[in-house]
């Protein structure tokens, strides 16, 4: 019975040497699930904290740019000679928005008005606008008169140089003299036909004279026959 007695004893021991050794090996295991755990703990405290954080403002957040200090605004229309000019133009390709200006004579004005022709006109103060302004009503005191676009007036005879509105009431004027008087440029302009001498039988064909209309044509060898038909009855008897 003490043998038996014994084996068990040394079992039980055997049993729990293992069982106290087993907890030292597992330790290490039982904390990285520990620390997974509050991993996964700590990433949900952050997302609730995100969310809490979307209508508040975040932290950290880089300050906005300071607006740089410009300088005088833009003027996107300036009117001159009753006419709208594009601010964003310089002044002589602005000027030649107006009827009867062209580039040369832009230049002539800008520089009459002491002002560089290349400036961009919308930043222009309102006195140098007065200045184009005045400049460009007295156009032809600046020009000579070969640049002018209405020389020997026929009325006054004077060399005249027409801007804006004026220069379309100038040619409907000369045109409807000329129908009046019944010169040839005149009866030409009344017809709608070419002008200059220009060739007319293979270019400027259009509205009625395009093309053959066929019932003239086949009107025209009814009324032959017919004048042909008694002719040679006639000749018979």
């Amino acid at each position: 019975m003490a043998k038996k007695e014994e084996t068990k004893e040394v079992k039980e021991t055997a049993k729990e040497a293992p069982k106290k050794e087993a907890p030292r090996k597992e330790a290490p295991q039982e904390a990285k699930k520990e620390k997974k755990e509050d991993k996964k703990h700590d990433g949900k405290g952050e997302e609730h904290a995100r969310k809490d954080r979307k209508g508040a403002p975040k932290e950290g957040k880089k300050e906005a740019p300071k607006v740089k200090e410009t300088g005088p605004e833009i003027k996107h229309i300036v009117r001159i000679a009753d006419t709208d000019l594009d601010g964003k133009r310089s002044v002589q390709s602005a000027l030649t928005s107006i009827k009867g200006v062209s580039r040369r004579i832009a230049k002539i004005v800008a520089v009459n008005a002491g002002i560089e022709p290349k400036t961009t006109i919308g930043y222009l103060e309102d006195a140098f606008i007065e200045k184009l302004q005045s400049s460009v009503e007295s156009i032809p005191m600046i020009i000579p008169y070969w640049m002018m676009n209405k020389q020997n007036d026929f009325m006054t005879g004077e060399d005249k140089h027409l801007i804006g509105i004026d220069v379309l009431m100038g040619l409907n004027e000369d045109l409807n003299l000329m129908k009046k008087m019944r010169s040839y440029k005149g009866v030409r302009h009344d017809k709608g036909l070419r002008v200059r001498g220009q060739r007319t039988r293979s270019t400027g064909r259009k509205g009625r004279t395009v093309g053959v209309s066929r019932s003239a044509l086949q009107g025209k060898s009814a009324a032959a026959k017919e004048e042909k038909k008694p002719e040679s009855k006639g000749a018979g008897k």
